[in-house]
């Protein structure tokens, strides 16, 4: 359940984010007509299995700026967005109602003071001049899934297209906003998909990397 590598940055294309976090929500099937020339099964139709994946809008709330090092990608700086809504603040903690719910309470409040904004501002001006790669962290909204989880899930995507500033400016612009799933993909688009499968706890082997059962003597 991670990106290993996300889609090669170009600069010509306009500034877009490059994933999205979905649930599944089931499975169905549909009766499709393959356009495959010289194929048995052209112009037939075929029952293919699909999966539905629900997409609710995702919520931004942190810029990552990183730059190149001889040993990769390393961190710089990271901007935090002045509000955080529950369902975020919840993944950080074992226990929800037990804690003091204190987290993110210092980044808030740089958002509120002068010197703070300063500090803020100082932040993204060094982003433009020095980082190579920016990257927004995003969240899902529980409140949106029927799903009894209430904690969600957090993730960084890489912000592609334009130039570092516009890249900045875009993340800047897009805190505390939802994204809707169609500002990343288009219809009909292949997309790659990276599934996280549900834990199954200890197991043995034969669960783990299906190796054959033999027959009993």
């Amino acid at each position: 359940g991670k990106v290993k590598a996300f889609p090669k940055d170009d600069s010509s294309k306009p500034v877009h984010l490059t994933a999205f976090i979905g649930y599944k929500a089931g499975m169905t099937h549909v009766v499709r007509e393959p356009d495959r020339p010289g194929s048995k099964i052209n112009k037939k139709e075929i029952v293919e299995a699909v999966t539905v994946i629900e997409t609710p809008p995702m919520v931004c709330v942190g810029v990552v700026g990183y730059i190149e090092t001889p040993h990769g990608l390393r961190a710089l700086l990271t901007v935090w967005a002045e509000h955080m809504s529950e369902d975020c603040r919840r993944r950080f903690y074992k226990n929800w109602y037990k804690c003091k719910k204190k987290a993110f309470t210092k980044s808030s409040k740089k958002w509120q003071d002068e010197l703070g904004r300063k500090s803020i501002e100082k932040d993204f001006k060094k982003m433009i001049r020095y980082c190579s790669v920016v990257r927004v962290i995003a969240h899902t909204q529980m409140k949106l899934l029927k799903q009894r989880q209430k904690k969600a899930h957090i993730m960084e995507i890489q912000v592609n297209g334009g130039n570092i500033e516009d890249k900045v400016k875009w993340a800047r612009e897009h805190l505390e906003k939802p994204i809707p799933v169609d500002s990343v993909f288009a219809q009909d688009e292949m997309i790659d998909c990276i599934g996280v499968t549900k834990g199954k706890g200890y197991k043995g082997v034969t669960s783990r990397w299906h190796t054959k059962k033999l027959p009993r003597k």
